[in-house]
């Protein structure tokens, strides 16, 4: 919507729910100068979530040589990758809602600055308990950058720009996690394993530097919004119980999926914590049934079939394609036979089709809608994986370049459509628990798509193929076709997955009346 039209012209009866809707997501005009500067703002916003997903993934190649100089146990190998990835997960929502009455920018830059900070700390650890503590820390810094990130975005974006800009912001994102492994293995072998760590630090500098002007621009903005009652009102609130027990029931969902590959899906130690999470969650929903300003809005699933649909889509997504780059390249290195360097080349071709399609995909989006979009995306996504599970030890190269070309054309097509969908049903008040939420469903989804096809495709190895599995160890010739065939069914149920995640985008486009009636009717800036 330009500056020139008049916002209550759409409010005429013969516009459309979804014209109504755009009202409340559209940037104000209170806030010019982050509109007019919005693609710094889109490549700041970008640059930190870039880095706190290629962390999330570049840790697992240079693991196995941490473990070996820093006397890690097994178990403390396993709390390096699921210290960040459960404070993480347990903190975006929460911090999405507290960013929304501190300031989206400030709570971003603040994210960048404790993620390149202890990114170093990280990099000076002698032992395994300081790399954890300084694994936790990362995570809450990446938390603020995650659940902050897409919220800005949208926020500094008009509708009929948001999707190509949400697309782009979903192509850093994908490209740090898809390039994890390969750019991991090439600093382990040339530089040591520290520069993981020390990589960020650059990156940190260079956006704070890059974004610290924009910081007056928002507070400008924010000290208009402070004269509004209802933002005062809604900004001296904050739901410690709710938050208590999210974080609670995510940890208890959490925990038990990450180490399954060691303690057994049957193991007291997995079913304790996972029934617990089935009653954390019904506390929960009991609790934020009779708050007044929950700190997740559980009507944005009950009334919103657009939001409630995306992000369950979303979850099928990560689960169906997040383990596929991890068990892939331990497909060619133990099955095929392939060194590792050749593996991460070939594990490139997937990000490489992301980063030409997704940016398309946005466009796309912006002038078709996200509706089938994300739908054919899905089922592309499915017709890779399912080419993935036809792959055999003697397979040629070129068929699996094919099946990770085709993987990653799917995953463009239903990435920045469904993160644009998610992001564009809610009001600007929810944008950032919108963006919380979706980070949520992305870590629980990476999850998931670790925990269910890693013990599929560990399945047949025995006892010691979660070992193998999470810190990178060969096979050895004798189990090569044994996790062939694992492997193999974990790309059919991955197929699965999706198939399932495209039936669920197709029902998604009608929003029922209530959500019209909370349309906002002052919108504070960010």
């Amino acid at each position: 919507m330009g500056a020139e039209e008049d916002p209550l012209a759409a409010l005429s009866p013969d516009r459309s729910d979804f014209r109504l809707h755009e009202i409340a997501v559209t940037p104000s005009p209170r806030t010019p100068e982050l509109s007019q500067r919005r693609w710094r703002v889109l490549v700041i916003a970008s640059l930190g979530v870039f880095m706190v997903t290629l962390d999330s993934s570049i840790l697992a190649v240079a693991l196995p040589v941490m473990g070996t100089q820093l006397h890690l146990t097994f178990s403390e190998a396993l709390w390096v990758q699921a210290a960040y990835i459960l404070i993480i997960t347990i903190l975006v929502i929460p911090i999405g809602r507290m960013a929304e009455r501190r300031g989206l920018l400030r709570a971003y830059a603040l994210g960048v600055l404790l993620f390149g900070l202890f990114s170093v700390v990280a990099a000076l650890s002698p032992g395994g308990l300081f790399l954890i503590l300084a694994r936790v820390f990362q995570g809450i810094g990446g938390a603020l950058v995650l659940t902050t990130s897409a919220a800005i975005i949208t926020a500094a974006f008009p509708p009929q720009e948001r999707g190509r800009a949400l697309g782009l912001n979903m192509m850093a994102a994908t490209i740090g996690l898809t390039l994890g492994p390969p750019l991991g293995g090439l600093i382990v072998t040339h530089l040591g394993w520290r520069w993981i760590f020390l990589i960020n630090a650059p990156v940190a500098v260079a956006t704070l530097a890059g974004g610290w002007d924009l910081l007056g621009a928002e507070r400008r903005d924010r000290a208009n919004a402070l004269t509004s009652p209802e933002y005062r009102a809604r900004s001296s609130r904050i739901d410690f119980t709710g938050a208590t027990l999210l974080g609670m029931l995510l940890a208890a969902l959490f925990v038990p999926l990450i180490f399954s590959p060691l303690w057994g899906w049957v193991s007291g130690r997995t079913l304790g914590p996972l029934v617990a999470a089935a009653i954390l969650l019904v506390l929960f929903v009991i609790v934020e049934g009779r708050v007044d300003d929950p700190i997740l809005d559980l009507g944005l699933f009950r009334h919103n079939r657009v939001f409630a649909a995306a992000t369950t889509a979303s979850l099928l997504y990560h689960g169906a394609s997040y383990g596929v780059t991890i068990f892939s390249a331990v497909f060619l290195e133990v099955v095929q036979g392939r060194s590792a360097q050749l593996a991460g080349l070939i594990l490139l071709t997937q990000p490489a089709v992301m980063t030409c399609v997704t940016p398309f995909a946005g466009w796309l989006s912006d002038r078709f809608g996200s509706h089938g979009l994300s739908a054919v995306g899905m089922v592309v996504t499915a017709a890779g994986t399912g080419q993935l599970a036809l792959a055999t030890s003697t397979a040629p190269i070129w068929r699996i370049f094919a099946a990770l070309a085709t993987l990653g054309l799917g995953l463009s097509l239903f990435s920045s459509p469904n993160f644009s969908a998610i992001m564009g049903s809610v009001d600007r008040s929810h944008l950032g628990v919108a963006s919380g939420v979706f980070a949520t469903t992305r870590f629980c989804g990476q999850g998931i798509s670790i925990a269910i096809l890693g013990a599929i495709a560990a399945s047949k190895l025995g006892p010691t193929g979660g070992r193998v599995i999470l810190l990178g160890k060969s096979a050895g010739v004798n189990n090569a076709q044994a996790f062939a065939a694992g492997y193999r069914e974990a790309m059919l149920v991955g197929a699965g997955l999706a198939i399932v995640g495209a039936l669920i985008s197709l029902v998604r486009e009608r929003k029922p009346e209530s959500q019209k009636l909370r349309e906002p009717q002052v919108l504070p800036p960010l």
